[in-house]
């Protein structure tokens, strides 16, 4: 067989099927648009694998039904399940707006920082802003069980933060993961100029992963932080609040370890003097748990925190998954912001109970803050002041006048008493008798004064919750909503404190001076009686303990309720002057008087009765003799 040899045409074919390869793989080559886009497709899938097992160095894993769930184990080896960590463990996200700034932890989802914005701490001009939550001194925690009964926290656990923006509100989800489909989140919803933000807790696909037969347990816990002037003043107002039941309120107070357990719980407020924090629910809770614990034993040494609470609250899962409404509220114990949520959320500023609360809720906080918006809040108060005195006058006056009348029955009564000495009931009797024949009663004195008493209570609740005298400034007293100190004392005095407050000793003695002019005729307004001590010198005692008290108690108080109890008595030593030089004339009271005792005046029913019953023990008396 002949051989063929390479020719020319041969050549020439070979060189054109080359030719065409070289072509065809030029015109396929990707651009440089694709190559990017085909890296960040890569990038993204080793991203999404790697979020799938959210862990950092010394993590463990939990396998049930092909899901990972991680969490840090103290006891465990190192054991690296990516070499990449998925989450910055020291990650935080910042949520803002005008009033709020949150920030909220990768490592266990929660709000690690709360700052309200336009208040300081302490004192104005100090540069501090107050911080509800800081340095670690709160923190929410859901404890998980495995299905292999090893016990998980969310606290220690990392989630993955999404920010989006949906409305205007920022809307943050942190999701811990357990699979490619199985997870909790954490959902916040901050709303621009609000204190209150959403919060939602939801799961999906938990029953792969945990044991779902009984509710989880939810912890939040708190140290609230000091923000006053005065410790003991902020901790005397700082108290764990809640609702209850369809609207019943009530607190857990002063003192060490109270615990108490409620059921259908609507919030739990972690109060301190004048800010507050606040988890609501949608849908009750079936039952909770509630801590509280004071911190400041000594008020010279615990100057850092004020209370230490807590709340346990089971969180029941529907068809196998989570999803809990809720809400956060952080910012001012302000009565018109906290009522304005229609949430029964007032009730954690403390007015007082009843007809207290209601004088402060419907005449004292719309007539204050009208007053307050046109002038200082000093002369707010005094003018404030003013109104109320001139208000209760007309009960003043019938106080007084009771007491004029007392007085000029002064001599009759001891004549009385001088003749009947040896016999009580008689004497009694007799007194009853003459001041029947007088037209007096000697229990007006005491009406008025009864009166005026929800008055003077709901003021003594309503300074120390006025939040709008917090850093206000008044004559020497830079803070109206804390003492007014002048001069540092170099020792503490028990009760009284290490500084010296003006406006208490303002109030102290214009509390002498009111009590030195009235004592003698509320004494005498007080029929006498067989058995009981003197009135008289129990009242000639109280002049000097009442101003005493004062001293001693509010030294450390609000020194705007100091104003209005220096401003209070005040007026009413002058309108008291003024009714006794211009308005009383004590001997036409006498010539009424005794024109009255010639009138036959027919017996009240009361009178008859107190009469029958005298005369009765008269006569039982008389049997055992």
């Amino acid at each position: 067989m002949e051989n063929k040899k390479l020719d020319l045409n041969s050549i020439i074919g070979f060189a054109l099927i080359f030719g065409i390869l070289i072509w065809i793989m030029y015109a396929n080559q990707p651009t440089n648009e694709e190559i990017a886009a085909e890296k960040a497709k890569n990038e993204q899938v080793i991203t999404n694998n790697k979020a799938d097992v959210i862990t950092d160095h010394k993590a463990t894993t939990l396998q049930s039904a092909g899901s990972k769930l991680t969490t840090m184990s103290n006891d465990s080896t190192d054991v690296i399940v990516d070499a990449t960590p998925a989450v910055d463990a020291a990650g935080t996200t910042v949520l803002e707006n005008d009033l709020l700034k949150l920030t909220i932890a990768n490592r266990g989802g929660y709000i690690v920082e709360a700052v309200v914005k336009n208040f300081e701490r302490f004192e104005k001009g100090s540069g501090q802003v107050v911080k509800i939550i800081t340095d670690n001194n709160a923190n929410l925690n859901i404890k998980l069980q495995s299905q292999d009964k090893r016990l998980l926290e969310t606290k220690d656990m990392l989630f993955v933060p999404t920010v989006n923006e949906v409305g205007g509100n920022k809307v943050l989800t942190m999701r811990l993961k357990a699979g490619s489909s199985e997870y909790i989140d954490f959902i916040y919803v901050l709303k621009p100029n609000d204190y209150m933000l959403d919060f939602d807790i939801k799961s999906q696909g938990l029953s792969k992963v945990i044991d779902v037969s009984k509710p989880l347990d939810m912890e939040w816990s708190m140290k609230t932080y000091r923000n006053e002037k005065s410790v003991s003043n902020e901790n005397r107002y700082s108290e764990l609040v809640y609702e209850y039941e369809g609207g019943k309120d009530d607190y857990l107070g002063q003192g060490q370890d109270k615990t108490v357990v409620e059921n259908d719980v609507t919030y739990i407020a972690f109060k301190q003097h004048f800010f507050t924090s606040i988890l609501l629910t949608n849908t009750p809770f079936a039952k909770a748990e509630m801590y509280s614990n004071n911190l400041v034993d000594d008020v010279e040494r615990d100057t850092i925190f004020t209370k230490s609470f807590k709340a346990n609250i089971p969180l029941a899962f529907k068809n196998g998954d989570l999803s809990h409404e809720m809400n956060w509220y952080y910012g001012p114990a302000d009565y018109k912001i906290l009522n304005s949520y229609k949430r029964n959320l007032d009730e954690i500023v403390p007015l007082g109970w009843g007809i207290f609360g209601w004088i402060n809720k419907f005449l004292f906080i719309p007539a204050y803050g009208f007053l307050s918006m046109y002038m200082s809040e000093g002369l707010a108060i005094i003018l404030f002041t003013i109104l109320i005195k001139l208000i209760l006058s007309p009960i003043t006056y019938k106080s007084f006048l009771s007491q004029a009348k007392m007085k000029v029955l002064r001599p009759e009564i001891a004549e009385l008493n001088e003749k009947y000495s040896k016999e009580p009931m008689k004497k009694q009797q007799e007194t009853m008798k003459l001041y029947g024949k007088a037209g007096v009663n000697p229990m007006a004195g005491c009406i008025p004064a009864l009166l005026q008493m929800p008055v003077f209570y709901a003021l003594f609740q309503f300074f120390p919750s006025e939040i709008n005298l917090r850093q206000q400034g008044f004559l020497w007293a830079d803070d109206l909503s804390s003492f007014d100190s002048v001069a540092k004392l170099p020792f503490y005095i028990p009760l009284y404190g290490d500084h010296i407050s003006v406006f208490p000793i303002l109030a102290s003695i214009a509390i002498f001076f009111y009590m030195k002019m009235t004592t003698g005729d509320q004494a005498m307004a007080a029929p006498p009686q067989e058995g009981m001590p003197d009135m008289q010198k129990i009242m000639k005692v109280m002049i000097y303990i009442s101003p005493l008290m004062m001293l001693l108690f509010f030294n450390s108080y609000a020194s705007g309720l100091s104003l209005y109890y220096f401003i209070s008595n005040a007026i009413t030593i002058g309108i008291m002057l003024v009714i006794k030089n211009y308005i009383i004339d004590s001997d036409k009271i006498h010539a009424r008087i005794q024109e009255n005792k010639l009138k036959e005046k027919p017996q009240s029913k009361f009178q008859k009765k107190m009469q029958e019953m005298m005369q009765q023990a008269e006569e039982q008396k008389k049997l055992k003799k």
